[in-house]
């Protein structure tokens, strides 16, 4: 049951986050990542044939705080929206960013 909890917390405070972003005007989803920066890279991790990771969703990953989507990959809530966390985590060196990325 604590585990329920923790994962009802983390979920809060994503919301949270993205509650308040959007009151300020900056809209972004969470791990310092722009909403539109995750919709440009969710072909890229989602589905059966992922395509090829955009120049806009390369931006959005140069952006991110790569060790937060850590936290994430194993919490089930990538999943709920419908993205892949091992393809998340190979965009990174997809995009150039880093030459290798290991949580």
């Amino acid at each position: 049951m604590e585990g329920y909890k923790m994962k009802v917390m983390i979920v809060g405070m994503v919301l949270g986050m993205v509650m308040i972003g959007m009151a300020n005007g900056q809209y972004y989803s969470f791990c310092r990542m722009p909403s539109d920066g995750m919709a440009a890279c969710k072909p890229s991790v989602s589905g059966d044939n992922p395509v090829d990771p955009s120049t806009d969703c390369c931006s959005a990953i140069a952006k991110a705080d790569l060790k937060c989507f850590c936290r994430y990959k194993d919490s089930g809530l990538l999943s709920m929206y419908g993205v892949d966390p091992n393809k998340c985590m190979e965009l990174p060196v997809k995009c150039k960013v880093v030459d290798s990325f290991h949580c």
